[in-house]
């Protein structure tokens, strides 16, 4: 937040917060301290704080809002959804048409042979999901000792216990209370660990770890494996073009499932409706939530395949679920959510015209003295921020991330720092006339954040 507040009703609301909000992923102390800034309209690509500045999203709230702010077609959704049935619950052999139509429309975008879907209230409920039907699944098939689930150091699947679990975050591993039989291999991430390979023998390298790991623990306790198309939490971490590939050879190889989770990649993200489609995987399991609603209301999920779902059929009641599991309300603003997608043609000009766009404009920083790379794949990008550009050495002690990160918010642009990466991952709605001025814009916070640190 700027020092100067104009408003005396942001004093207000920053004194509620205070006094009565515990923040997600915060720091109440420097939050107390400091207090929240206070977003208080949006439309379009853009937000407005209570002091009236206007901020560019460069992060589409919390990678969801695709569709944009401001469409009133889900406002009316919802209320439309809310008049007729603003609730009903999806238990006890009962349903709505809203979430039957939702899972048939879901089936007909998601990869062939992923024709059911299971609803959730977010993404981290969505791998909660996946876990306890992964393991069920297997107990059905009379192999109830293959509990373990593969993941990635630096990976992100949420923050419930499972979720945290299944991540390979330390900070989120060092609050406890994990689960058991969960383990994790390292994260293709060349230009933080690849030292001296290439990328392409770092991917390959990154890739038989997998191998290796089902190799330790055994192939009759692995029950799957989990992991992002992208990693979107841990810093967008791209994989080298040799790592998916040599982990489709490895899947083959082994008889354990693959999950994909799908909370950022899906939905168009990357210009196609989902990060597998873009790679050529093909899951078993796909987690969903935030480009599935844009974020206009809370829903998530867990897409499976009729290999899965067929042995679900056979193995009687599966004792999992929640309260709002495909909601009414929520089903109907995802439907017209995908609708929207589809009719405007949003997929399709990210993938032709805003992502090449960005990509190219993004990766015209690269020339900074504090940027080592720029990555992107679609409307996903990174920017790494280093005290060497050949070395590739990072500053150490000085938070060069958030000293950017607080630039960005003190020159209306939303951009946020994974340690010292810079990520961005706009609506998917955004113009190239708003790249040119989002990329203008971090140019000026890198060279502010330059001067801070160099001098």
């Amino acid at each position: 937040m700027s020092k100067q507040v104009s408003n005396p009703q942001t004093l207000e609301w920053q004194a509620l917060s205070n006094d009565h909000h515990l923040a997600p992923f915060s720091d109440y102390k420097q939050l107390k301290e400091k207090g929240p800034r206070i977003i208080t309209k949006a439309d379009g690509v853009y937000l407005w704080d209570s002091e009236g500045n206007k901020i560019l999203d460069g992060m589409a709230g919390l990678w969801c809002v695709a569709v944009g702010y401001g469409r009133d077609e889900l406002a009316e959704a919802a209320s439309k959804q809310m008049k007729e049935l603003p609730f009903y619950n999806t238990f006890f052999m009962t349903a709505h048409p809203p979430v039957l139509e939702l899972a048939k429309v879901i089936a007909d975008i998601a990869p062939v042979g992923m024709n059911h879907v299971f609803f959730t209230g977010s993404g981290s409920e969505g791998n909660d999901t996946m876990l306890r039907m992964v393991r069920h699944y297997w107990a059905i098939k009379g192999q109830p000792q293959k509990k373990v689930i593969i993941g990635r150091i630096n990976g992100y699947h949420g923050s419930t216990v499972a979720g945290a679990s299944l991540g390979g975050m330390q900070g989120m591993h060092d609050q406890g209370g994990l689960i058991p039989d969960i383990v994790h291999i390292p994260q293709p991430y060349w230009f933080g660990e690849g030292g001296d390979m290439t990328p392409d023998e770092f991917g390959i390298w990154a890739a038989e770890q997998l191998e290796k790991k089902i190799l330790e623990v055994g192939e009759d306790r692995v029950a799957a494996f989990i992991a992002e198309p992208i990693q979107g939490a841990g810093g967008v971490i791209i994989p080298p073009d040799s790592y998916w590939p040599k982990i489709r050879e490895i899947l083959a190889k082994y008889d354990i499932l693959f999950v994909a989770d799908e909370v950022i990649c899906g939905f168009g993200r990357t210009g196609e409706w989902f990060g597998s489609d873009y790679y050529g995987n093909s899951p078993d399991l796909m987690t969903i939530a935030k480009g599935l609603t844009s974020g206009y209301i809370p829903m998530g999920g867990l897409i499976v395949s009729d290999k899965v779902a067929d042995v679900l059929n056979e193995g009687g009641d599966f004792n999992h679920g929640f309260t709002y599991s495909g909601h009414p309300v929520a089903a109907a603003v995802a439907l017209e959510n995908i609708r929207i997608l589809r009719e405007e043609k949003i997929l399709e000009r990210v993938r032709e015209e805003t992502a090449p766009y960005l990509q190219k404009r993004l990766r015209e920083l690269a020339d900074h003295p504090l940027v080592g790379e720029v990555r992107g794949v679609g409307l996903l990008g990174a920017i790494e921020l280093v005290k060497n550009k050949q070395t590739r050495e990072r500053f150490e002690g000085k938070g060069v991330g958030m000293i950017c990160r607080g630039h960005c918010f003190d020159n209306g642009l939303i951009m946020r720092a994974v340690g010292d990466t810079m990520i961005i991952s706009p609506p998917l709605v955004i113009s190239k006339a708003e790249i040119d001025e989002l990329v203008a814009k971090a140019r000026k916070c890198l060279d502010l954040t330059a001067r801070a640190v160099l001098g």
